[in-house]
Order: structure tokens, then C-alpha cells, then sequence
């Protein structure tokens, strides 16, 4: 029996994060993502011209309770500087980018500045030279304060900034196009607000290789089920010649998964679940399987050997 190969109408249109000296910017590489002809890794239907990148979060701040001891071990004394922590995550970790999370921001937790939070910014980008993914501490209003100054502050870095929603899009959406960034748009596991939001920051003459779609990442027994149907519907969507739904994905895997009480609980209050120690690793792993099948072109993660696993899983099925 013959094979059957679909043929697609269109493809997912590639976006480049990150420039370099030559483009403008002064990243040692750039990364490209998206360009899918089919769906993630079937032989003969997918290219997979660029394999799904990962990137590493850091925090503004050390995160406390936030974080549980085993994911924190992995870091040590550089929980504590963002730009020490940032270079072990490249240089140590292998990781293809950085996400700078600026937790320390949110009025609920350190309340920093914007203009303290541009300086974290600029240490980590003499730190390292992979591209940045900057994201704000949760607080909307507070957000567009913060991204308008640190998208000036990385002005030509091309960075790839978040998160933009239905509610909220104007101002990081004039920001990055200022600054010369990519951007980030989320809707809440709904494709048709999703294509909506993408419409809106087209029209504000924003380049639609420059946007990077988000589906609220649910983790494994979180949701994730809800994210992936969306997801893949969306990918569809995209091949079957809908510009406004062909941009690639990101998933915040790490944050979700850590946040669960299966990767947060001892080996004390839940002994039945398996050692504290792999529990949350093994749940990340997963968790960025199923993403990276459904079509997610970055996975943001957190724990070093959860990357590990990812980066291997990448390879075989690039190479399949």
C-alpha cells in the first residue's frame, strides 16, 4: 500500500528572533523559526527546515516559594544574579535562547521599576549572545510601562517581547515596532480571538513575520489536552492557507509544569507519586513532547535535564 502524503496549500511563515552585528543588533546568531510544510516531523510532508528552539527562563529576582528545591539546586548562587544565572543556562545548559521573565516588576512582588528592570535587561545582553524573549511580571498596566521602556533599552536586538492580549496589544505592539522586535500574542485557547488579535496588530502595520502566537500553555494533567486541540487546530488553520493563524507557536512549559503540585510536592507529602527528585523533570519532558508534536516552535522550560531530554527527543525526530 502506497504511503499518503498531504499536500498542503501553504506553509507556516518562518520568524526570525535575534540580530546580529550585521543586521544591526549584537547576538553571536539569530534564530529562525516556523517555515513547517506539514505537520511537525511526518516524513516526506514536513521539511522541518527549523527544528523548535529552546529557551531557558530567568527570573529578575530569585524566585522563592515559586520554585521548588529541586528545580532550584540546578542554579545555585546564580538564582541571585540574572545575568550569572543567564550565562549558565547558555554556556552550561546549551540553551538555544533566553527568557527573561520580569517577575520583580509586579506590584505583588518587588514592584521594580522600569528603569531598573532596562538595566536587568542590559547585563544579560552583554552576558550572552543567543536572542532574548522578554516577557513582563503579569501586571497589564504596570506591563506597558515596563515593555516601552525595556523595548527602547534593546532597541535593534530584535527580540522577541510579550505578552500581547486582546485587552492589552496597543502599547507592546507600537513598542516593539519602535524598537524593531517581534512580539508575542495570546489568546485564552480560543482560535477565532487568536486570528482576531493577529488581525488587530497587522493593522497597526505590524509585519506578520514578526508575531508568534501563544495558546495559554496548560501543563501534563493541566489542561494540556484543551491547548493541544487549539494548537492543532491552529496549525491546520495556517497550512490550509489562513495567513492570520500561520504564525509559529510558543509554549511556556516550564513555568506551568513547576507550578503544579506533582513537581512541587517532597518526597514527605506525596511518596506514592515517585522520587521529588525525577517527578517534575519527567513531567516537564512530557509535558514539551506532546507541545513540540502539536506544532510549538519554541518550548520555554526551566529544569537542565528536562532540556537535555527535549533536545535529544528534537534531534531523533528531525532525523526520522
Amino acid at each position: 500500500m502506497d504511503r499518503l502524503i498531504e499536500k498542503w496549500q501553504d506553509k507556516i511563515t518562518e520568524v526570525r528572533i535575534g540580530a546580529t552585528k550585521e543586521q544591526g543588533g549584537t547576538r553571536g546568531k539569530n534564530i529562525t523559526i516556523g517555515g513547517e510544510t506539514g505537520i511537525y516531523f511526518i516524513k516526506d510532508e514536513d521539511k522541518c527546515p527549523n527544528p523548535p528552539a529552546i529557551a531557558m527562563e530567568v527570573w529578575d529576582m530569585e524566585p522563592s516559594e515559586a520554585w521548588s528545591e529541586t528545580l532550584k539546586s540546578c542554579f545555585g548562587a546564580a538564582l541571585k544574579d540574572p545575568a550569572e544565572w543567564a550565562k549558565m543556562c547558555v554556556e552550561k545548559f546549551s540553551a538555544d535562547m533566553i527568557c527573561l521573565r520580569l517577575a520583580g516588576t509586579n506590584p505583588d512582588t518587588k514592584n521594580d521599576s522600569p528603569e531598573k528592570a532596562g538595566k536587568t535587561l542590559e547585563k544579560i545582553l552583554k552576558a550572552v549572545s543567543v536572542p532574548l524573549v522578554v516577557i513582563g511580571g503579569s501586571s497589564p498596566e504596570k506591563d506597558n510601562e515596563v515593555m516601552v521602556h525595556c523595548a527602547e533599552v534593546s532597541r535593534g536586538e530584535n527580540c522577541l517581547f510579550g505578552i500581547a492580549t486582546q485587552e492589552n496589544y496597543k502599547t507592546l505592539a507600537a513598542a516593539c515596532l519602535s524598537g524593531g522586535h517581534s512580539i508575542i500574542s495570546e489568546a485564552p485557547i480560543d482560535i477565532n480571538i487568536a486570528k482576531q488579535l493577529n488581525i488587530l496588530i497587522c493593522d497597526m502595520q505590524f509585519p506578520a513575520d514578526k508575531i508568534v502566537i501563544h495558546h495559554a500553555t496548560g501543563a501534563l494533567g493541566y489542561g494540556l489536552e484543551y491547548t493541544y486541540s487549539i494548537m492543532e487546530r491552529t496549525r491546520l488553520a495556517g497550512l490550509s492557507g489562513d495567513k492570520m493563524l500561520s504564525m509559529p507557536m510558543i509554549s511556556f512549559v516550564g513555568h506551568e509544569t513547576w507550578r503544579t503540585k506533582e513537581a512541587k510536592s517532597g518526597d514527605e507529602t506525596a511518596k506514592e507519586w515517585g522520587s521529588a527528585k525525577d517527578r517534575g523533570i519527567l513531567l516537564e519532558s512530557a509535558t514539551a513532547a506532546a507541545y513540540i508534536n502539536v506544532g510549538a516552535d519554541i518550548l520555554v522550560m526551566n529544569h537542565p535535564k528536562a532540556v537535555e531530554e527535549t533536545k535529544k527527543m528534537i534531534t531523533k525526530l528531525c532525523k526520522a
